[in-house]
């Protein structure tokens, strides 16, 4: 595995604690079957963002505790998937989605974590529309477009060490 994945295994291992921007939402998730943070730089997540990037986590549902009622938003992928996107009501900050094409599983936006700094993509996705001026480190690992199976996701960001 490369060295961000490595790196990244260790920021993600045992129990997560996180919350939005103003406070309102804590959550917690437990230690269980998680997949390494990656880094999406599809047009999509730089316009929800207005930033170059996005990180993300995939979990399991099962595992988040959360305090608060969060808002909640449909979208449709450009694949046709349909998304629910959570988060704060009160400051916006976007905490998780589900994507229909992964049953029981979300996607932690990883800056929401409390310590956020030592998360480090195992891997960068969507880098067909990465921001020209963005240099990635040379070992990284990389996909043109999106992971399209189960598999895929877990060759290419492996499995966060419990």
């Amino acid at each position: 595995m490369a060295d961000g994945a490595e790196g990244a295994d260790q920021a993600v291992k045992g129990v997560l604690k996180g919350g939005c921007l103003c406070g309102r939402v804590e959550y917690t998730i437990a230690e269980g079957f998680r997949l390494n943070p990656y880094a999406c730089h599809c047009t999509d997540c730089q316009t929800r963002t207005g930033s170059a990037f996005s990180e993300h986590m995939l979990f399991f549902l099962k595992d988040i505790e959360i305090n608060s009622e969060l808002d909640v938003a449909e979208y449709t992928q450009p694949s046709g998937s349909a998304s629910t996107i959570y988060g704060c009501p009160r400051c916006k900050a976007r905490i998780y989605a589900e994507n229909d094409s992964r049953p029981g599983m979300a996607s932690l936006r990883c800056g929401t974590l409390t310590g956020s700094s030592s998360v480090i993509p195992a891997a960068h996705i969507w880098v067909q529309s990465k921001q020209p001026w963005l240099h990635l480190p040379e070992n990284a690992r990389t996909m043109e477009g999106n992971p399209s199976s189960s598999q895929e996701w877990v060759e290419l960001v492996g499995i966060a060490s419990q």
